[in-house]
């Protein structure tokens, strides 16, 4: 697909499946009207018809639509962003901390669902620059609750960064800072999500109540039952991590333990996630697109968490029926938005089905295929 296929309005649209409506659950059919799902065959003929194996629309669980490297991103650039997420099947996009003004992608019909984070909030100058908010920890409660307000039900914190005076990672904020800023959250009634690359955050963002962790490559047997425990959930962005060795190298000269860190955190990763969803703590799909990695790596993100461990049906069920339940979205149910992604062939068993989507239909409209 490309940016330049538009939605085409169809009152009503018939999905010939496989639809796959679980893991398990399969229907033949479904009928798309006035943009939301039916299982009842309208009165009113098909204006369209499409068939393949049909799945609920692809959540990416860490995405920032409004970034690149270097900040916050003209409005051209955020809709390409987005087209290249729908065209590979990304109709659900947590999007995990920007500094842009995205609210105008929920009037465009052609473009995906967004559940917005609001800003990142980090410590002064222990952050990638024009990302965050840079504070000092007595702030902290107070940026929060605004970013809960200005969010869709989420916040996001840097909860670890490089150090600049011990040279490695190191948290950025002392206990009792994240336990006022996450019963801030709570307070608002959003949940909280944090940057976590290093071991040493993590026990105090647990203990305080957090809700999930991004990328969580320092997770060891101490803290792995500890979030199993709390129904921590996490998002590894295994694409992201496998760009550690790269980071490692342009910060050897300067901060050799850092980069020693980074190396070793990369090469645990499989590991680190195999144990983490062996013991029973959600995981689900987040490709940390948009700051230096491109849009629309969803797929690939599946193929790591199924590389890491979790069976291909597991891995699929983190990017479409487990992610979207977890994020309080619906997938395919009767009356639900018409948001489903169809492919030639059964995802469950090939995976790699997912990197050519056959059709989307967003919001109810029609987008066709390659």
């Amino acid at each position: 697909m490309s940016d330049a296929h538009a939605p085409v309005p169809a009152q009503v649209i018939h999905v010939r499946g496989p639809v796959l409506v679980g893991p398990e659950e399969v229907r033949d059919e479904l009928w798309v009207l006035d943009g939301r799902i039916t299982f009842t065959r309208p009165t009113a003929p098909a204006t369209a018809t499409v068939t393949g194996w049909t799945l609920p629309g692809l959540v990416d669980a860490h995405c920032h639509v409004g970034l690149d490297a270097h900040g916050a991103v003209d409005e051209a650039t955020s809709e390409k962003q987005a087209l290249t997420d729908r065209d590979a099947g990304t109709l659900l996009i947590r999007d995990a901390g920007s500094p842009a003004d995205t609210r105008w992608i929920d009037d465009r019909e052609d473009l995906p669902r967004i559940i917005r984070a609001g800003r990142h909030i980090a410590r002064t100058r222990r952050y990638i620059r024009n990302f965050a908010h840079e504070i000092e920890p007595g702030d902290l409660a107070a940026y929060v609750r605004r970013e809960a307000r200005a969010g869709d039900g989420w916040v996001k914190l840097v909860g670890d960064w490089i150090d600049r005076e011990t040279g490695d990672l190191a948290p950025s904020w002392p206990r009792w800072a994240v336990d006022e800023a996450i019963a801030a959250a709570h307070e608002e009634g959003a949940r909280v999500t944090a940057h976590c690359f290093a071991e040493s955050s993590l026990r105090d963002l647990v203990e305080a109540g957090i809700d999930c962790v991004e990328h969580a490559t320092g997770l060891t047997e101490e803290t792995i039952p500890l979030f199993a425990e709390r129904g921590v959930a996490i998002v590894p962005t295994l694409v992201n991590i496998a760009t550690f060795p790269k980071i490692a190298a342009s910060g050897e000269a300067k901060f050799p333990r850092y980069a020693a860190h980074m190396r070793d955190l990369h090469a645990r990763r499989y590991d680190t996630i195999a144990a983490a969803h062996e013991a029973g703590i959600p995981v689900f799909v987040g490709t940390d697109a948009g700051g230096s990695l491109p849009h629309g790596l969803v797929a690939d993100e599946v193929a790591e968490l199924h590389k890491a461990g979790l069976s291909r049906v597991e891995a699929l069920a983190a990017t479409t029926w487990h992610a979207r339940e977890w994020l309080g979205r619906e997938g395919i149910a009767e009356g639900a938005p018409a948001d489903l992604v169809l492919y030639p062939a059964d995802p469950r068993a090939d995976l790699s089905v997912l990197s050519a989507p056959l059709a989307v239909i967003l919001k109810g409209n029609l987008i066709t295929g390659r």
